[in-house]
């Protein structure tokens, strides 16, 4: 009777053994599942938040440029003389640009003033163009 206890519970144990092995597999499959899943989409996020920067950035570019064109449509253009120039913007909203420089070209019949950044994706050049009377 007492061998046959000793068999049962040394059974036993080598069935939790078992379960708690399986459990641990089990639980290494879920977390590679999961990180499998998370990572692609942090990475997307990443991503995203990135390119809505961008996004913005250029907005911000070209609100600045057809403002300043404005102004320069209006008679400041008058102050350059013909070739190009590094332009100046009082504009507020600079701020919210990266790194980068405005860029006024002056032609006897033509503008162009164009927004230049510094760094790579961050919005991309903005140019605009208007034909002087």
């Amino acid at each position: 009777m007492v061998i046959a206890q000793c068999l049962t519970l040394s059974q036993s144990r080598a069935r939790q053994r078992r379960q708690r092995g399986s459990l641990m597999v089990e639980l290494l499959v879920a977390l590679a599942i999961l990180i499998g899943v998370l990572l692609p989409l942090a990475y997307s996020f990443v991503s995203e938040r990135r390119l809505a920067r961008a996004y913005y950035q250029r907005a911000v570019a070209m609100e600045i440029v057809d403002g300043e064109l404005e102004a320069l449509l209006a008679g400041e253009w008058r102050a350059f003389s013909p070739g190009t120039h590094t332009y100046r913007v009082h504009a507020g909203a600079l701020t919210n640009l990266p790194p980068g420089r405005f860029i006024l070209s002056v032609q006897p019949d033509k503008l162009r003033l164009r927004w230049q950044p510094a760094l790579k994706d961050h919005g991309g050049p903005v140019t605009r163009e208007a034909n002087l009377k």
